[in-house]
């Protein structure tokens, strides 16, 4: 993954995750356990789902390292069965 988040952010930092998955009742503690693995703390998700209930869409706040840990997180994240998409 070739990202330009070092040019952009300072590391360590707080990012929003914006995760848009299946709406499946293991969705949310399927993301969380991913990222207790990459960046272990105390997650809150703010869950939306959408207009057909289709589909979930998740918020939350990581600690990130650095541009490493961040591509991590994303790759980690978007190979998880019910994740569709990772902002």
């Amino acid at each position: 993954m070739d990202t330009k988040f070092d040019e952009l952010l300072e590391f360590p930092c707080f990012q929003t995750f914006k995760v848009m998955g299946v709406a499946h009742e293991r969705l949310t503690d399927d993301v969380v356990s991913c990222l207790q693995k990459h960046a272990p703390g105390d997650y809150n998700p703010t869950v939306k789902p959408s207009s057909k209930g289709t589909y979930h869409s998740l918020s939350l706040k990581v600690k990130v390292t650095s541009k490493e840990h961040m591509e991590t997180i994303y790759t980690e994240i978007s190979s998880l069965e019910l994740v569709r998409v990772v902002l």
